[in-house]
């Protein structure tokens, strides 16, 4: 059970429903864009590789504008950061809707503008401040609660998604998403940053240079850049091209939406699962587990034959690990370093995860 004083104060309830509703609509659209190659492909003569190709300038953008929405936030108030960054991400589903959105456009649109709107919307920097508001003792469980409600995103947005391509168009479901994402900005307004007064931390006095030097001189801190560089490699590969690659394996279109549903859906769980865990045992164990684990999951789903069943399997497997190395690795960074400046030490170990989303894209890109 949650203890009585599990919100520290009215900000923190507020500050967490609302970063877990930021989240909700951010990673909802970005989750479903691999739905959309077809109608690209048809209507924009958007390629297989140039559509790959800007999904990987997409994850690189998310990452490298990570930590300069983490260091504004840090400094600024997580709501500025948050509410600046959405501007980008509508600005960059509108002109897919309405245009330029073909050639240059389409990457500068998918690519740029979108990448930068996840950057400072999805996961990383409203979870940071939620873990602003909370004491060592529940951070992580908090912090899950966060990366949970986007798994629930995961899990209805493929399924309205696919209805809505059906009924409405990529256009009029892109509009749908140009308001979500609206409201979603005025949602950001309520992730509210603590008073620096607040924040119990050992070292409050440390300035940014000082925490970059303190955290690039610590082994623990480089060897959660290189999981997640890895971490960042698997969920690229599956949320992006598994749309394409169970169409080629010769399953139905529909089986694409339902495994990005199960992922979805299972993740909700894995994520609560791994913010409790990260409380009572080691989060370097929790973290080996779930890498251990997704790579039986990839190598049962790629060598099995292609079915309903091994899809199933597989979209509730990889789904229970999808985002579970969120709360563990987040909770590492703040046990290590404190939360004055979370927002920017996350969002450089993110930074790493989206590199790997590039390095995965790339590939495929020169594969084919």
């Amino acid at each position: 059970m949650i203890k009585e004083n599990f919100f520290q104060s009215r900000l923190a309830l507020i500050t967490l429903v609302s970063a877990c509703l930021v989240v909700l609509v951010s990673l909802s659209v970005r989750q479903v864009f691999g739905m959309f190659f077809m109608d690209f492909n048809i209507d924009l003569g958007i390629s297989n590789t140039e559509f790959g190709l800007a999904i990987g300038i997409q994850m690189l953008g998310w990452g490298l504008s990570g930590p300069i929405f983490g260091a504004i936030a840090d400094k600024y108030g997580g709501h500025k950061a948050i509410i600046l960054a959405f501007i980008f991400y509508i600005l960059g589903v509108y002109f897919l809707y309405a245009g330029p959105n073909t050639g240059m456009y389409f990457q500068i649109s998918l690519g740029v503008l979108v990448g930068i709107g996840c950057g400072g919307t999805a996961i990383s920097i409203p979870m940071s401040i939620v873990g602003k508001h909370f004491p060592l003792s529940n951070r992580t469980i908090a912090m899950s609660l966060v990366t949970a409600t986007g798994s629930f995103g995961y899990f209805i947005s493929p399924l309205f998604t696919n209805y809505s391509l059906e009924n409405n168009g990529w256009e009029g479901t892109l509009f749908y998403f140009i308001i979500f994402l609206s409201i979603g900005m005025f949602i950001a307004f309520f992730v509210r940053s603590p008073s620096i007064t607040t924040i119990n931390e050992r070292d409050n006095d440390q300035d940014t240079w000082g925490a970059l030097k303190e955290a690039f001189n610590n082994k623990s801190y480089l060897l959660l850049i290189s999981g997640f560089f890895v971490c960042g490699f698997h969920i690229t590969l599956v949320g992006t091209h598994v749309p394409k690659y169970v169409i080629d394996r010769g399953l139905d279109d529909w089986t694409a939406a339902m495994i990005l549903s199960l992922i979805g859906f299972f993740n909700i769980f894995g994520s609560l699962l791994s913010g409790y865990l990260s409380t009572k045992i080691s989060k370097k164990n929790i973290l080996s587990a779930i890498y251990l684990m997704r790579g039986i999951s990839i190598s049962m789903f790629i060598f099995l034959p292609p079915s309903f069943i091994t899809s199933i399997i597989f979209g509730a497997s990889f789904g229970f690990l999808w985002l579970s190395t969120v709360p563990a690795t987040s909770g590492i960074v703040a046990h290590i370093f404190g939360t004055k400046y979370l927002g920017l030490l996350y969002g450089l170990v993110f930074l790493s995860h989206q590199i790997g989303s590039f390095f995965w894209s790339l590939l495929r890109w020169f594969i084919l």
